[in-house]
This record gives C-alpha cells, structure tokens and sequence, in this order.
C-alpha cells in the first residue's frame, strides 16, 4: 500500500526536481496517468487550472509509462499544463506509492505530508476541493469551470 507520509523525490521533464517534502504547508495532488488513458486527459486541465489559481495546492503528473521524455516533452506541447509532469520509470516506480492498477490514480496529501485520501478513477476540481475542505483545508473556491 501507500505509505502514510509518502516521499517523492522525481526529475520532471523541465529538467527541475518535484520533492514533495518540499510542498509542506500545502495541499499536494499526486496524479499517475499515461498518454493512451483517455479520462486522464480529460481531467488534467481541470488539475492544471487547480494548480493555477489556488495558492494552497499544488500538482504533480507522473506519467506512468514506457516511453521517452522526448516523446513525452512532444505530447505535453499538444497537451499543455502549469504544473510538472514527470516521466516515472515503470519497472522502478516511486517506493511509497502502491502501483497504480489502472489509471488514473491520484493522492491527495495534506499540508503535513500525510496521506489524506487516494481516489481511482477520474477526479475533478471539485471533488478535490471539497475533500480539502472536509479535511480541514480552506472552502472550495469560486471561479473554476466545468465540475
């Protein structure tokens, strides 16, 4: 399973590198998807417009397949987001996180680092933000489309 304070430490594809420990005092979305996944696409601009306009949370894309980051960096252009993705090598993925059996998989950690909820399947802004708000953290807020 999941680790109850999971680490990720990963290379994005901008060359930088995505700590999560680093995120403490916000509310962290780690989001597994591939290219091929369909709903995943789907949900990734509502993502990046989460990452965009609140201040309290910040996302991470790990792409969870067996390709290049290349091929990866050519499929972002057509696919835009402000948030990092990374390209997470499938035969050694991230130790904390339990591997993801179908896509897409997505964690919600809290501003202390832990585990505060992990949803399978497609996630919109609003699920995410009312489950913050549930959890403690501030009230959904106004302004985002779709949902």
């Amino acid at each position: 399973g999941t680790a109850e304070h999971p680490a990720l430490r990963i290379a994005t594809l901008d060359g930088k590198t995505f700590d999560l420990a680093e995120q403490r005092g916000k509310w962290a979305i780690v989001n597994f998807w591939a290219t091929w996944c369909g709903p995943c696409l789907k949900e990734m601009p509502e993502l990046s417009a989460l990452d965009a306009m609140r201040e309290h949370i910040v996302v991470v894309g790990l792409a969870y397949e067996d390709t290049t980051a290349d091929a990866m960096q050519a499929f972002m252009q057509e696919h835009p987001v402000v948030y990092p993705i990374a390209l997470v090598d499938v035969y050694d993925p991230p130790k904390d996180f339990e591997t993801p059996r179908g896509l897409p998989k997505t964690y919600l950690i809290a501003p202390d680092g832990k585990l505060a909820r992990e949803y399978t399947g497609p996630v919109s802004a609003r699920m995410l933000e009312e489950d913050i708000a549930k959890a403690g953290g501030p009230a959904p807020g106004a302004g985002l489309a779709g949902g």
